[in-house]
């Protein structure tokens, strides 16, 4: 199953996408797919509904927006060059512990929301990633295992950035080049942890620009796995339910030099297995 919220930014309703690919209504559950619909066993209450047949369909789903899947994250968390062929064309040696940023969570829209580019900003680049949502309290985890069942499940995520504030004007803490507004479209889906067929580290994930292939990786490659992060970042902070964690990029963003940024009329998509496919268009800020 997929969670997924729908409807007016702002006024998403919680919903579910059936094995036979029907939107159904969860507002009998949940007032909203949040950390606290996740910290009270929400997914198994709604494979216990979706089993019962008790959830009517969406009326005319097809029709409404696509928000992100996950409602109000209290936190953002970011890994930095998690894949050793990214971190090379960024000009770095592979991390030896996982590198950790921000982003502000306003900044989460949804998957086919447009990607608003800041005034004079001229280089805003695109980095297709595997998203992991928390779903129970994590804090000095001690292992993997123990990690593992503290996430909720995976989703896609477009972790925008603007290049020269990143690395020109931050200091060297990068926040700036990446919580820009609609910096970081999520969805169109949360898929459960367990509905992952080969779990977290055996997904394809691509991004293509105006129809031009980009990235196309798999997450085995990630130098630090979705559990091993939870692990580690638990040691540094406590994860809260509905917190956000993207995994890093592979190669393939216009940082390399191989590839113009992205400018007003551009389109950019991403897709990784299983969880999903977004598409944006970039608009100029000024203009909205």
């Amino acid at each position: 199953m997929q969670l997924m919220r729908v409807g007016p930014a702002g006024r998403e309703r919680p919903a579910v996408r059936d094995s036979e690919g029907v939107i159904r209504d969860l507002t009998s559950l949940t007032g909203d797919i949040d950390g606290a619909f996740l910290a009270d066993d929400g997914i198994a209450r709604v494979r216990a509904a979706l089993e019962a047949g008790t959830l009517p369909a969406v009326p005319d789903a097809g029709e409404l927006r696509v928000g992100p899947p996950v409602a109000r994250p209290a936190a953002v968390l970011c890994v930095g060059q998690n894949y050793a062929a990214h971190a090379a064309e960024s000009g770095s040696e592979p991390p030896t512990a996982p590198i950790i940023f921000f982003k502000h969570p306003n900044t989460v829209v949804g998957p086919y929301d447009d990607v608003l580019i800041p005034p004079g900003a001229e280089k805003v680049d695109w980095e297709v990633e595997l998203a992991l949502v928390i779903g129970g309290r994590a804090s000095y985890l001690e292992s993997a295992e123990d990690a593992a069942r503290c996430i909720a499940g995976y989703a896609v995520s477009h972790d925008v950035s603007e290049r020269a504030y990143q690395m020109d004007v931050s200091g060297g803490q990068w926040s700036k080049g990446k919580s820009c507004e609609t910096f970081n479209p999520l969805g169109p889906w949360l898929v459960p942890a367990e509905d992952l067929p080969d779990g977290p580290q055996a997904l394809n994930l691509r991004s293509r620009v105006n129809g031009e292939g980009r990235q196309d990786s798999s997450t085995a490659d990630m130098i630090f796995g979705a559990h091993e992060l939870v692990r580690d970042l638990s040691h540094y902070l406590t994860l809260e339910p509905g917190d956000i964690i993207n995994t890093g990029t592979p190669q393939g963003v216009a940082l390399s030099g191989r590839f113009p940024y992205l400018k007003a009329g551009d389109v950019i998509e991403l897709d990784i297995d299983h969880l999903g496919h977004q598409r944006q268009l970039l608009r100029d800020a000024r203009g909205v």
